[in-house]
């Protein structure tokens, strides 16, 4: 592309009415600083009672206020602690029961015309490779990620940059949708395409719903405007606070109704950023009456030669993380919680029982790297380097010895169960009950068409005592359940509730 056509597309990036469009009468966004600072300066141990009546309000799956996280934030007592790890799994247990929910990252581009002081692809970095996959290497990547290993989901991500702009986003959500790949007994397919990407206006967000994107996630790095400020060079289009804000809110006008937000936990202070995405939480809430569907925590990671994710003063602890998982799943009790493979597999297993929905597996954020074999992780090809980088099959038999059962389940969105349709269900604990039912017919599956047999063993045992507690606690949907179960025995793929 010309330089002259680059500095076209990049005037034409933000609409600002699609900003002030959602702005109140008085111009203040949602990320009220003042306010936050306020609670943080806050000190002491909270009266026990008040705790206990935050906790009770979580486990009605109510949100919280900022000011009610705020109080968890500063309990420090060993019992009102355990009190609320052992809520966090109960709210989680409540509205999700065991499933946990796998998926891939699939990084489709490594152009970026912006220069986060904290990214491995930022655009000064001479030590990155660029590259933008073309779409037989879409399909290569794709049929690695649904023939070789069994997934269902992915989230494609892609740099901003005119040669991955929402023309090139929307071709490659339809190539990935459209590869088929032989299994031992089924076929292999690739369900639902979620996307991270960078923000974008309406018109352009209604080109990917047409074309069956599913979970929309812009992650807004920091809530703290200031640290936004230093980590996102001026002139760029991401040093645009607002236009990343609000993101979400064109999401939802232009029909996308599912949504993920996050931050990325070590670029300022952690108890900032989780009332900031609380914040974001209930402003989605009160906008379009949902809230996000599912809510991210990625830590701050290495990457080549990038200096400032090591001597960044605001790293998080492993003993921070676990708190911040745990304020999460409380304070936003419906949401879906993503850990990804950031984070080791100890960090991982401890993660899980307080509140974790979903985990990615067999990662490899190498652009173009599945299909080219790439065991190893090159920095020179990725934007970060990953803290877990075991295979599915490993995982998935170490979540079963667990007692927890993968869900490779996207019926619900193909139902209609998304978006405020879904909140409901979530808030009663009705979705859990549907997708039990589909988490095991897709656990089955995938047994059948890529575990080994160490692991089929162990997914069995485990998928007796699931159809054991579906037969006795939901008899009325039992018979219909049992057919499709037994067909999917028999080879058909895809059957859901």
């Amino acid at each position: 592309m010309l330089a002259v056509e680059q500095k076209q597309w990049l005037r034409e990036r933000i609409v600002p009415a699609e900003i002030e469009k959602y702005l109140p009468a008085d111009g203040q966004d949602f990320i009220n600083d003042a306010d936050i600072e306020r609670l943080l300066v806050i000190t002491g141990e909270p009266e026990a009672g008040a705790v206990r009546e935050i906790i009770a309000k979580a486990l009605a799956v109510q949100t919280l206020s900022q000011a009610e996280l705020a109080t968890l934030m500063r309990v420090r007592d060993p019992e009102l602690w355990a009190e609320m790890r052992t809520a966090a799994g109960a709210v989680k247990r409540k509205v999700y029961d065991n499933r946990i929910v796998t998926f891939a990252p699939l990084y489709m581009s490594s152009k970026c015309v912006n220069d986060c002081v904290y990214c491995g692809l930022r655009r000064s970095n001479p030590a990155v490779e660029r590259r933008v996959l073309n779409m037989a290497e879409v399909r290569a990547e794709t049929e690695a990620l649904a023939g070789k290993l069994g997934h269902k989901r992915l989230i494609v991500v892609y740099g901003e940059h005119p040669e991955s702009g929402v023309d090139y986003i929307a071709e490659s959500i339809r190539t990935v949708y459209s590869v088929r790949v032989s299994t031992r007994r089924g076929m292999g397919q690739i369900r639902r395409v979620n996307v991270n990407a960078a923000p974008m206006s309406v018109a352009e967000l209604k080109v990917l719903h047409e074309c069956g994107l599913g979970t929309f996630q812009v992650f807004q790095e920091t809530y703290d405007r200031r640290a936004y400020a230093r980590l996102h060079p001026a002139g760029t289009i991401k040093s645009d606070f607002r236009w990343r804000l609000y993101a979400m809110h064109r999401a939802q006008e232009a029909g996308i109704d599912d949504n993920g937000i996050g931050a990325l936990y070590g670029l300022t202070d952690w108890r900032f950023e989780l009332l900031g995405q609380l914040a974001h939480a209930i402003e989605m809430e009160r906008f379009c009456g949902i809230g996000p569907h599912t809510l991210s925590f990625p830590r701050l990671e290495p990457a080549v030669n990038t200096p400032f994710n090591e001597q960044s003063p605001w790293r998080v602890s492993d003993d921070d993380f676990e708190r911040i998982v745990v304020l999460a799943r409380l304070a936003v009790p419906y949401a879906g919680l993503i850990i990804t493979a950031r984070e080791t597999p100890a960090m991982r297993r401890r993660l899980l029982p307080l509140g974790v929905t979903q985990m990615d597996a067999a990662s490899n954020i190498g652009v173009g790297a599945y299909a080219d074999g790439q065991e190893k992780q090159k920095g020179e090809r990725q934007q970060f380097l990953l803290g877990d980088p075991r295979g599915l099959d490993e995982v998935v038999r170490e979540w079963a010895h667990a007692g927890h059962i993968t869900s490779f389940c996207t019926a619900g969105y193909r139902c209609g169960r998304t978006g405020k349709c879904i909140m409901d269900l979530l808030r009663t604990g009705v979705e859990g009950k549907f997708c039990k039912l589909n988490a095991i017919l897709t656990f089955k599956e995938w047994l059948d068409d890529f575990a080994t047999p160490e692991t089929q063993a162990v997914g069995e045992a485990l998928l007796a005592r699931e159809l054991e507690e579906v037969r006795q606690q939901q008899p009325r949907a039992w018979p219909a359940f049992w057919a499709n179960y037994q067909r999917t025995v028999a080879g058909e793929r895809d059957l859901y509730f």
